[in-house]
């Protein structure tokens, strides 16, 4: 009888991505898999290209570290939550809950500890998120990403595995994205990337310091859904809404990159040695633990960290010829690290496989 396994994780591509990489290995492992997400989350929309996933909705609430009116009627929403959760688990059973955090998640590790399913989490950022802070003492084990996380926990369960990257990313096309932006290989390319949601403010500080930045760069800008800016016609700038297939080529093309600093991306950006300058989310959950990421790298010597605090024309410009003049210092030192990666993909699923038996050893 084939195992059965429940992701869960979402509220932003961040929550998902890890899950989109460990699905294709259980796929061809022959786990029966679900995913427990939120109704109109984007867990939703990337879970759906795998056709062997079934999918369940449950309700959710936001959680938040600060006082706002709607935690109140989110209470209500989470508690309906864990019921939803509770009655799956019961109704599938399955050998195990592998979890990415984010707000969806919290009902899940409930119900699973209710039902008395195992569970495994999986926490990108030094920091650990909130979500994944109350799911921790339901849980059989914490994945991280960070070494330093386990100094933010109390919980002795945690493994240090390192960061989940998708294979694929590791096939673009310098070419490839030349071609795509319709650039040639005279100037050098600069990709700057938002988030899943886009960034605003970065959008529009690149704008408005455009002219400067295509005296020196080709500018490939992906912007976030509905936030490009169809006024803006040049030939080295091209703008995306959101990049998935094409992404590994714009990166392969891309000779230095700004970025936020979620651990997914900037662990990506560190595989392919890219020279990054990295602007740190500055506003609700993620703050802490962006900024955290960022001064890890930076620390490391891996990037360039700018405060959103700090951003203005003059720091922005500074900073990415900075990180420009110095490429390949950061490129030496993001190759020196290359012998220390292990396969966190290997090591999460000979995990999952140990807990499952565990957990059920029929």
């Amino acid at each position: 009888m084939n195992k059965r396994i429940i992701f869960t994780g979402g509220g932003s591509a961040g929550h998902v991505a890890a899950n989109l990489v460990l699905i294709p290995r259980c796929i061809r492992g022959g786990w029966e898999i679900h995913y427990i997400g939120s109704e109109h989350g984007i867990e939703r929309q990337l879970v759906a290209e795998f056709e062997q996933v079934h999918y369940h909705a449950i309700s959710t609430g936001k959680l938040r570290r600060y006082f706002a009116w709607a935690n109140v009627t989110d209470v209500f929403k989470i508690i309906r939550g864990v019921f939803q959760a509770s009655v799956l688990l019961k109704k599938l059973m399955p050998d195990l809950v592998f979890s990415q955090g984010g707000f969806v998640a919290v009902p899940v590790i409930l119900g699973a500890k209710m039902n008395k399913v195992a569970a495994i989490i999986h926490e990108s950022d030094v920091h650990p998120g909130l979500a994944n802070k109350i799911s921790l003492p339901f849980a059989a084990t914490m994945c991280t990403t960070f070494p330093e996380t386990r100094n933010y926990v109390r919980s002795g369960n945690t493994i240090h595995v390192g960061a989940i990257v998708k294979e694929a990313l590791k096939t673009g096309k310098r070419e490839r994205g030349l071609a795509s932006c319709h650039f040639g290989d005279n100037q050098p390319v600069l990709l700057i990337m938002g988030g899943s949601q886009g960034a605003q403010r970065i959008n529009n500080l690149v704008r408005s310091v455009l002219r400067e930045l295509l005296a020196h760069f080709q500018v490939i800008h992906i912007c976030g859904r509905g936030k490009t800016d169809a006024s803006i016609v040049d030939k080295g700038y091209k703008q995306f809404e959101y990049v998935s297939d094409g992404l590994p080529d714009l990166l392969a093309a891309a000779d230095v990159v700004v970025s936020r600093a979620g651990s997914n991306s900037i662990h990506e950006l560190l595989v392919l040695h890219k020279p990054m300058l990295l602007i740190p989310h500055a506003s609700g959950g993620a703050q802490t633990g962006q900024i955290l990421n960022a001064e890890n790298f930076q620390q490391a010597g891996y990037a360039k960290m700018l405060l959103e605090a700090h951003l203005t024309g003059g720091n922005f410009m500074e900073s990415l010829f900075d990180v420009y003049q110095h490429r390949e210092a950061y490129i030496r030192q993001m190759k020196s690290r290359d012998a220390e990666e292990n396969s966190a993909v290997d090591t999460i699923m000979a995990l999952i496989r140990k807990t499952a038996e565990k957990n059920n050893p029929s």
